[in-house]
């Protein structure tokens, strides 16, 4: 269940820019606060408790009730903003308090990692850090001054180009530091 709630989570929020870009004029902010807020309220209940996930959805719902009493359209592109914040403190404070998020990820795959290993998933945990902040300050600049077109192709296109760009160039560096090991 918890892994359906992950990826109803995901497409939403895949598709988000896209609603809010077309639905901006017809549908009250308060539509997008309660099918948001029901999704992260269903992660917060029903979802497997993973490192982070219980405030990182308060947070979200924090947000969808802001929106949900305020109404105000304006406020549904700052949700864009609120995610690229919440991994960037997910990533900082794995790097704060351990293990980097990227080196839990390898473990699932070679629990007994070596040394070398473990220093280069520390760099990988804090270049996604870096991908955040900056991903999280031009979606802020695009809510405050860009037309809604631009907010929606970055969101909803170009970020997404912009992770893949990054787990590929990660994935190949990778591949040459295993060489060397």
């Amino acid at each position: 269940m918890s892994r359906l709630l992950g990826l109803i989570l995901l497409l939403a929020g895949l598709a988000y820019p896209f609603a809010v870009y077309y639905g901006i004029e017809h549908l009250s902010p308060r539509v997008f606060a309660a099918l948001l807020g029901g999704l992260w309220l269903a992660r917060l209940l029903l979802g497997e408790q993973r490192p982070g996930g219980r405030w990182m959805a308060l947070a979200a719902l924090l947000f969808c009730a802001l929106l949900g009493v305020a109404g105000a359209p304006a406020l549904l592109r700052w949700y864009p903003v609120l995610l690229s914040a919440m991994l960037l403190s997910l990533f900082v404070l794995s790097l704060e308090f351990g293990p980097p998020i990227a080196e839990r990820l390898a473990r699932l795959r070679e629990p007994d990692l070596p040394a070398v290993a473990v220093r280069y998933t520390r760099k990988v945990t804090q270049v996604w850090a870096v991908f955040f902040l900056c991903n999280g300050l031009i979606a802020t600049a695009l809510t405050l001054w860009a037309p809604l077109s631009w907010w929606t192709l970055y969101n909803g296109l170009i970020s997404y180009l912009l992770m893949g760009l990054l787990f590929a160039a990660e994935w190949l560096v990778r591949q040459r530091v295993r060489k060397f090991a």
